[in-house]
C-alpha cells in the first residue's frame, strides 16, 4: 500500500486541498445564508417566514446528489452553464444552509426569555436586541450542532465527483481504476477523511471550550 501512496501522493495532496476549499468554502457561505433563514424564520413576517419554511424544506427534503446535478446539468438548459467548482460549491451552500438554519434556529429559540425581557427593558428595540444579546448566546449554544454540519459537510463534497470535481473520491475512483487497487485507494482515502475531520473535530471542541469559559 505504500508505494501506491507514494505514487498517488501528489494528485491526493491536490484533491485533498480541493476538498477542503469546498467544504469549507461552502461552510462559511452556507452559515452567512443559513442564519439569513433562521433568522426569517423567526420573523414577524409571515410572507418571510413561509418562504423560508419552503427552502428548508426543499433543499432538506431532497438528496443532494439530485441538487447537484440539477445546477450543474440542469441550469444550462435555462441560459446558466456553471464550471464544476462553481456548480458543487452552490449546491453544497444551498444544502447546507438548509441544515444550518434550524441549527441556528433552534439556538436562538433556547435563549431564555428573560435575555429577551432585559433587553426590552433597557430600551432595545427586536434587532438590537437580538444582534447585541439573543443572537451571540444563540450562537454559542449552537456551537456543537454547527460544527457536526461542518464535519457532515466535508463528507459531502465527495458527492462533488459526480460532476467531474476532482477531490479525494474522484482521485480514488481514477487512481484504483487504473491500477485496479480500488480496496487500498479507498481505504486510504477514508483515512484522509478522517483526518481532516478529526482536525475540525478538535478545533470545534477547543472552541467550544474557549467561548464556554466566557460565558462562565
Amino acid at each position: 500500500m505504500l508505494d501506491l501512496f507514494m505514487r498517488s501522493l501528489p494528485l491526493l495532496r491536490s484533491a485533498a486541498l480541493m476538498t477542503v476549499f469546498l467544504g469549507l468554502s461552502s461552510f462559511v457561505l452556507g452559515s452567512a445564508l443559513g442564519l439569513l433563514v433562521a433568522l426569517s424564520r423567526l420573523s414577524s413576517v409571515p410572507a418571510l417566514r413561509a418562504f423560508a419554511f419552503a427552502y428548508v424544506s426543499i433543499f432538506r427534503g431532497t438528496p443532494l446528489l439530485v441538487q447537484i446535478l440539477l445546477i450543474y446539468f440542469g441550469l444550462p438548459r435555462y441560459g446558466i452553464t456553471l464550471d464544476p467548482v462553481p456548480a458543487a460549491m452552490l449546491a453544497l451552500t444551498l444544502f447546507s444552509a438548509a441544515y444550518l438554519s434550524e441549527n441556528f434556529r433552534s439556538g436562538i429559540n433556547a435563549v431564555d426569555k428573560g435575555q429577551w425581557e432585559a433587553a426590552m427593558s433597557l430600551g432595545m428595540g427586536y434587532w438590537k436586541a437580538m444582534s447585541r444579546v439573543v443572537l451571540p448566546q444563540g450562537l454559542r449554544i449552537a456551537i456543537a450542532p454547527v460544527g457536526s454540519r461542518m464535519i457532515a459537510l466535508i463528507k459531502d463534497t465527495s458527492l462533488a465527483s459526480t460532476i467531474t470535481v476532482v477531490e479525494l473520491t474522484r482521485v480514488a475512483d481514477q487512481v484504483g481504476a487504473s491500477t485496479f487497487r480500488y480496496m487500498e485507494m479507498f481505504l486510504m482515502v477514508g483515512l484522509i477523511y478522517w483526518m481532516i475531520n478529526q482536525i475540525l473535530t478538535i478545533i470545534q471542541t477547543l472552541l467550544e471550550n474557549r467561548v464556554s469559559r466566557r460565558f462562565l
